[in-house]
């Protein structure tokens, strides 16, 4: 009978006419919430009888409950149903310990601040202001370029400064090379878990993904080579090194394999190299391997800080001038400070001596948590800035995300990765190392989390709904 009243309730305000029905639903709950007809405790219909009211099908509702439960309105507690979470409007939980942002922790024995506040007096000194200050022409100096050479050298090898381009950051570099090799409708081939910028570049783009089918070393030849016949990509987007977010790298085998299979089919890779640099003993990128046809992209963003919106871009030879013509069209240039900045540090060892110290604090911190959540449900780089975990069967990642997000803890589900609808999504998060400001707040953040993989979702998580 109550369960009749609250359909009853609010059911008058999907609009099904046009648009997506499952955002139709789960804006008739938020209007609901909105106006007292659906209270904080209180439980939605079961799946079928909410599409059997409304005539539409079950997948429907699901979509509609599981985008009202992104907005923060749904908890699910499992086994007992879908519950009114809070009212619009409401504070959310405080997170006192972030682990969704995958970012660099403070580099060890490096105080960033100092090192910022002396390259910057030192870039004024001997740069004029207005210059830095202005449009600038181009995709770096050669000196500039140069530099960006250096940088790479441990994981390209020796290149020419004519084949590395500076970008202001991975995401625009990426938006640039996937407009010029790609229109919209083309398909690209990447791993089954992917970068969630990619995902959301593709969209924008009008890009279909085609999942490619990975192991613990990353995309799978045999797999990559089916889709290709398949789907026909035009292009293949992978992360060879530390892949984000299921950890994997790539042997030197499996690089040479990939790029056979991308070979065969006459197709561009293009290489996210955001932790190549990261391993102590560093693998060669599948650009040192085949220069013809990838496109290497480094983020500074990760191996030195986010505040450094660039990255440096390494293209085959022979594609600078359109690259560059479309890092100008979508971004204009990179931050002339930001670049002269970069290029003093490389040359004179500090962007090495930052790199250096957050390797070492992204090693403690692996180590700190390997110590503390169960070995068997983490999939883990020793020198990466995350972990891959793995939930235990009780628990879905949605319900055990909305708990410890109770508890302060911020984490990232494995949804937000999953290059194509409709493929198995595993039951697992990610959970990033490098924002807690120090190793006790990390400590206690694992520790919470290692608790909470031993709770039954029973068990407390009413106080949540």
């Amino acid at each position: 009978m109550v369960l009749r009243n609250i359909i009853a309730d609010w059911v008058a305000d999907v609009q099904l006419g046009s648009g997506p029905r499952y955002m139709a639903i789960a804006n008739a709950i938020g209007a609901a919430m909105d106006r007292g007809a659906l209270a904080p405790g209180d439980r939605l219909p079961p799946h079928r009888t909410l599409a059997a009211a409304l005539g539409v099908d079950l997948t429907t509702v699901t979509r509609a409950y599981a985008e009202a439960r992104r907005r923060g309105l749904l908890d699910a507690a499992v086994g007992s149903g879908t519950y009114i979470r809070r009212q619009p409007g409401d504070e959310a939980p405080q997170v006192s310990v972030d682990m969704s942002m995958n970012i660099p922790p403070a580099p060890a024995d490096v105080s960033l601040r100092d090192l910022l506040r002396e390259g910057v007096s030192k870039v004024l000194r001997g740069s004029d202001v207005a210059t830095l200050m202005a449009y600038r022409a181009g995709v770096g100096t050669r000196e500039d370029r140069a530099a960006g050479a250096a940088w790479l050298a441990p994981t390209c090898g020796v290149l020419p400064a004519s084949r590395v381009l500076l970008g202001s950051g991975a995401q625009s570099s990426m938006l640039a090379i996937c407009g010029t090799l790609l229109r919209r409708g083309d398909v690209v081939a990447t791993e089954a878990m992917t970068y969630p910028g990619f995902r959301a570049l593709a969209f924008h783009a009008g890009l279909n993904m085609a999942a490619v089918e990975c192991d613990g070393e990353g995309m799978l030849p045999d797999a990559l080579d089916e889709v290709c016949r398949r789907t026909s990509p035009r292009a293949v987007y992978c992360t060879p090194t530390i892949q984000n977010p299921t950890t994997a790298t790539m042997g030197r085998a499996r690089r040479h394999d990939i790029i056979a299979v991308a070979h065969r089919y006459g197709l561009p890779i293009i290489e996210d190299a955001a932790y190549d640099l990261y391993p102590r003993e560093p693998l060669p990128a599948l650009v040192a391997l085949a220069p013809e046809r990838v496109y290497h992209i480094a983020t500074i963003a990760k191996s030195i800080s986010p505040g450094l919106r660039l990255a440096y871009i390494v293209v085959p030879d022979g594609q600078q001038a359109l690259i560059t013509a479309a890092i100008r069209a979508t971004s204009m240039m990179a931050s002339p400070l930001l670049v002269t900045l970069l290029t003093g540090w490389v040359r004179d060892g500090t962007a090495n001596a930052v790199l250096t110290g957050i390797r070492l604090e992204a090693v403690a911190r692996q180590a700190l948590c390997s110590g503390i959540l169960p070995r068997e449900l983490v999939a883990a780089n020793p020198e990466g800035l995350h972990v891959w975990l793995s939930l235990p069967s009780v628990w879905s990642r949605q319900d055990f995300v909305s708990f410890v997000r109770a508890q302060g803890l911020a984490l990232v589900p494995a949804d937000a990765f999953v290059a194509t609808q409709g493929n198995l999504v595993p039951n697992a998060v990610r959970v990033a190392l490098g924002v807690a400001v120090d190793h006790v707040r990390l400590e206690g953040a694992l520790r919470a989390l290692a608790k909470a993989l031993k709770t039954l979702p029973g068990n407390g998580f009413s106080d949540i709904i």
